[in-house]
């Protein structure tokens, strides 16, 4: 089957008590009775859209979705200047999927994500690896301080215009720290100087993807919810994402047992497929498609591999085997 599934409805939906003063969205899709999974969206902090709905079968599968703390749906929302993100990290997030998964009374659910949807996720798996069924990723990253300083230093050679703008944005030189730049100055009290990091970081991102064909899916957003990401993946990318440096790869043995498919575009630039590789060489049965002509953001056929593997999941019992 090459095309997505038709749009659906959430039939239930609410606003989790997550403690910290934050209220995290959710909604529930498809089958009731269905095969749980859960939807962990990118970003940091862009929130859940509609269209991972559609990569699920709604006779089979119980799909949940929620907006991570600060964006999206979730209060209090990160492009509100006073809202604190001492509280958003990645433990933050962890423990609250446990307290979603507990909420809606699921012992076992497949987990799907796509960038850094699946840096939270394998964090989450690795730390909870007898609560995931199944994994399914695209656009592997594992947010290294080594992924990170490639995105905002190191692809920079394929754009050398571009990133030089990104810099003189910043304030800094090549050798400095750009994204501690960025988290500086939108936490300025000038709205002014505020909304200028958010463009700039938007631009370098749209950059990034611009061979993709793509547009520009960064600046393109709704102002409130560009400003929410960057502050959020200015925040997380600085500390990063407090993790230790290649813990996710170093420690992908915990997912043994656990099936996996992995979709990778040959050419994505700004999460190159050694991240992907590394992990497939790290994780017992993991399988990885490597999507000739892929970007960031997939394309036909990244759509086939993710409906197949999904498809494959949906019936309880059978797994999709490794070669």
């Amino acid at each position: 089957m090459d095309e997505l599934y038709p749009p659906i409805e959430p039939y239930d939906h609410g606003m989790l008590d997550v403690g910290d003063g934050n209220r995290v969205y959710w909604e529930v899709c498809g089958n009731p009775a269905g095969r749980p999974a859960l939807v962990v969206h990118g970003g940091p902090g862009s929130g859940c859209g509609t269209w991972a709905r559609r990569y699920f079968d709604p006779a089979r599968y119980r799909l949940v979705l929620f907006d991570q703390r600060g964006c999206g749906r979730s209060t209090p929302h990160a492009s509100d200047p006073t809202t604190d993100l001492r509280h958003n990290t990645t433990d933050h997030l962890i423990a609250d999927m446990e307290r979603l998964r507990e909420h809606l009374g699921v012992d076992r659910w497949l987990l799907y994500g796509v960038s850094w949807g699946s840096t939270l996720l394998l964090a989450y798996a690795q730390r909870h690896p007898a609560r995931v069924s199944e994994i399914v990723i695209s656009a592997v990253t594992s947010t290294r301080r080594s992924e990170i300083d490639w995105l905002y230093r190191g692809v920079g050679r394929h754009f050398p215009r571009e990133w030089e703008r990104f810099l003189a944005g910043g304030g800094v030189g090549p050798d400095d720290d750009v994204v501690g730049a960025y988290a500086r100055l939108v936490e300025d009290p000038d709205p002014a100087v505020r909304e200028r990091a958010v463009q700039d970081w938007c631009a370098w991102e749209d950059a990034v993807v611009s061979a993709e064909g793509v547009g520009t899916p960064y600046g393109d957003r709704p102002s409130a919810d560009r400003i929410a990401m960057v502050r959020i993946c200015a925040h997380y990318f600085s500390h990063g994402a407090w993790l230790a440096e290649g813990e996710l790869i170093r420690h992908a043995g915990r997912l043994a047992g656990i099936p996996g498919v992995l979709i990778h575009g040959r050419v994505d630039l700004g999460s190159p497929l050694v991240t992907a590789w590394e992990l497939h060489r790290a994780w017992p049965g993991s399988q990885l498609h490597v999507v000739e002509e892929a970007g960031h953001f997939g394309n036909a056929a990244t759509r086939r591999h993710l409906l197949a593997a999904l498809d494959g999941f949906a019936t309880a019992g059978r797994t999709v085997h490794a070669h």
